[in-house]
């Protein structure tokens, strides 16, 4: 197994409407600084939420709005705003020499949008893009189209997977990436509102059963109970963002462990024996 790079998790500000340039300006140079952050500490990769720039409000994309949700009505989206954003970005991605791992809506000519991360490149190229598939009934039916497929990508070796959202409810994903050899699995949740303590002890489990790392980015809130972190292969915690809710990076250190690859063998002798 190769030596693992030193990566990053960030919890950031989420902003609900993507029509309001000086919001998703905002939330862009909020990103900028937590990346120069994770690079200042030495981190290969940063990682960051659901809705870092923007995750737009059912009630502020409806047409029948803002006290009825409908459709989501994307032409009101900046999209120009939003896109001069992930610009900025890339280009940063390349002048710090370090992958960044960011969502977006992804906008889809004639269809509704994805729910989407892109990765990008420390050459700061956009590599790679996964589309969110598990989502939910408001997004499925008034916002999104669904992703259809597993997304990975390697960084000095090392095999990353990516989730979204609703995604890490769903244990198949999980084990879905345990057969394509991933290493690590990004995922990036928006947590606004209400009790979220349980997508921690999913992302938790996640990692135990698959015995791979999992990173949880989650929203900079002080008033809900879910932090960002990495999870090593057997389920505990290496690293946690600020306490408080602030915004905030954590820098996880994930060295070779032979448990990840004994678990790994083990399971895939288990799944041929059985199905044979």
């Amino acid at each position: 197994m190769p030596e693992f790079p030193r990566i990053a998790v960030a919890q950031s500000t989420v902003r609900e409407d993507p029509t309001n340039a000086a919001l998703l300006r905002e939330s862009g140079d909020e990103v900028r600084s937590l990346m120069r952050q994770a690079a200042k500490a030495g981190a290969r990769l940063v990682h960051f939420g659901e809705g870092a720039i923007c995750f737009p409000s059912k009630w502020v994309m409806s047409s029948l709005g803002p006290d009825e949700v409908g459709p989501s009505d994307w032409s009101r989206a900046d999209w120009g705003a939003l896109q001069d954003e992930l610009d900025q970005i890339v280009a940063l991605s390349r002048e710090l020499g370090i992958w960044t791992v960011i969502p977006s809506v992804h906008q889809l000519p004639g269809a509704r949008p994805h729910n989407s991360m892109y990765v990008v490149s420390d050459h700061g190229k956009v590599v790679a893009r996964y589309d969110e598939r598990m989502l939910s009934t408001t997004k499925v039916t008034w916002m999104y189209s669904a992703g259809q497929k597993a997304v990975t990508f390697e960084v000095d070796g090392v095999r990353f997977g990516l989730a979204l959202g609703l995604d890490v409810l769903f244990p198949e994903l999980f084990t879905e990436y345990d057969r394509l050899g991933t290493d690590v699995v990004l995922v990036s949740y928006a947590n606004n509102e209400g009790v979220n303590a349980h997508i921690g002890v999913q992302v938790r489990g996640a990692a135990a059963n698959n015995t791979c790392w999992v990173s949880l980015s989650a929203t900079a809130n002080p008033d809900t109970d879910l932090r960002s972190g990495v999870a090593g292969p057997r389920g505990q915690w290496l690293a946690q963002c600020a306490e408080d809710g602030t915004p905030s990076v954590a820098i996880a250190e994930l060295h070779t462990d032979e448990f990840t690859t004994v678990g790994r063998d083990f399971r895939r002798r288990t799944r041929d024996r059985v199905s044979s």
